[in-house]
């Protein structure tokens, strides 16, 4: 009964961030305004914002227009809802699995807007920090997972800015062999992001989920997702070469604390 509790209360909450995800991006508000079509803009009811059951309902159309309702609704609520369902079944209904499960939507949201615009809002990334944070079951806990959360913070960030200036110095010398007398006093040399201030963030959320050892099998973990994607993607032009990151870091998190007992058995054996 408690599981399908958690379930329910998911698909309510996926309901929410499908909001979240399309209305952060576009710069509007996400309480004062009610649901409507983004086709023809019409208000809707609220028979039409049951989780799963009204996209099924109205078999993926608006009920207005009949334009196409993107899967991306029923997708993220039915995701949210096996989230909560999880979470609950490996520690029950409580406040930390609750902080825990929230901020595993707000990676989930990060995820798609970073998929969708390349972008990774501040708002949902220091939401996502604070319920890691304050998912513990003591304020040992709590301190513990802040002290983590800051080791990851300073860490990418100091990664960021070492292979920034490698990829930047790489480039300026490469340019120094076309220099000539007439530009060598003048130098374009673009300074590359290696990595974006919202993978450091990011990072440190998964250090307060996943503390220090299994952090870093998930950053190891990710790296691994993602490289298929970056093969695929070699040939491609300049913008589509541009893979986000956040949605391998959010999935690599998201398996690593579901085996969390048997990673940390295989390293203490092993290491």
């Amino acid at each position: 009964m408690e599981l399908s509790f958690a379930f329910i209360f998911g698909l309510l909450f996926g309901s929410f961030l499908n909001v979240v995800i399309l209305r952060i991006p576009k710069e509007e508000s996400i309480v004062f305004n009610g649901s409507y079509c983004y086709s023809c803009g019409k208000k809707l009811k609220p028979w039409h914002n049951i989780p799963l059951f009204s996209w099924l309902f109205l078999r993926g159309k608006c009920s207005f227009c009949k334009s196409k309702i993107s899967i991306q609704y029923p997708l993220i609520e039915f995701i949210s809802g096996l989230l909560f369902f999880t979470i609950a079944s490996q520690y029950g209904i409580s406040l930390p699995a609750f902080f825990i499960a929230l901020s595993f939507l707000m990676l989930l949201a990060l995820s798609m807007i970073d998929f969708k615009y390349k972008m990774v809002p501040d708002s949902l990334n220091l939401l996502a920090i604070f319920f890691a944070i304050f998912g513990a079951w003591s304020p040992q806990g709590i301190l513990l997972n802040f002290q983590n959360a800051l080791l990851f913070a300073g860490g990418f960030t100091l990664l960021r800015f070492a292979l920034s200036y490698y990829l930047t110095s790489s480039i300026y010398r490469a340019g120094l062999k076309t220099k000539t007398t007439w530009n060598k006093n003048y130098d374009r040399t673009p300074f590359i992001e290696a990595m974006g201030e919202g993978d450091i963030m990011v990072a440190a959320t998964m250090g307060a989920l996943l503390g220090i050892k299994l952090t870093l099998v998930a950053v190891f973990l990710a790296a691994l997702l993602t490289l298929p994607v970056l093969l695929l993607v070699m040939k491609s032009s300049q913008e589509e070469k541009r893979v986000p990151f956040v949605p391998f870091l959010a999935l690599a998190t998201f398996i690593v604390f579901l085996y969390e007992s048997p990673i940390l058995a295989y390293i203490q054996a092993n290491y």
